[in-house]
């Protein structure tokens, strides 16, 4: 079984953007490069990862992704900041 990732990149603009997958490291190269990666960064690239989080299925990374989207800014630049240490 495949190992699913919620995941938080950080735009160029600063703004935080969040989103599930199984493979982050092309997740991310699609938001940077490709017509794949999300309609809210293609106007905002380059994006980097800040965070990653590994789940035991789909199910539960959309669960987390949504308990992400409910955080507020600071709340997710926390996340960022802990899982950097």
């Amino acid at each position: 079984m495949k190992a699913w990732y919620v995941y938080v990149v950080r735009c160029k603009d600063g703004t935080l953007y969040s989103g599930i997958t199984t493979d982050v490291v092309r997740r991310v190269a699609e938001h940077n490069d490709s017509k794949e990666g999300a309609r809210y960064t293609r106007t905002r690239r380059p994006v980097t990862l800040g965070y990653k989080k590994r789940c035991a299925s789909r199910s539960e990374a959309s669960k987390k992704e949504y308990a992400l989207k409910l955080l507020t800014r600071a709340e997710k630049l926390a996340l960022i900041k802990k899982q950097r240490r």
